[in-house]
């Protein structure tokens, strides 16, 4: 897995947001994945964890081992 096709993942749930992802072993499965997006206007930080998760689906039980995420409302 590469960072675009967590990036172009995401986009599918937040086409607007800002999202840089990041391999953090080289081995593809873990990630450091920051988001600004307007859906989480007024949402809390679990709540905004909640949406990536959703967005990512099926991904975070097998492809991705790991995620440091960092969520913020643009």
């Amino acid at each position: 897995m590469q960072a675009q096709d967590i990036i172009d993942k995401l986009k599918e749930s937040f086409p607007q947001a800002k999202i840089k992802a990041m391999d953090l072993t080289g081995g593809g499965d873990h990630w450091q994945v920051n988001i600004v997006a307007s859906e989480f206007q007024g949402k809390t930080l679990v709540e905004q964890h909640q949406l990536v998760y959703k967005a990512l689906g099926s991904w975070m039980k097998k492809e991705i081992h790991a995620l440091a995420l960092t969520t913020e409302p643009a």
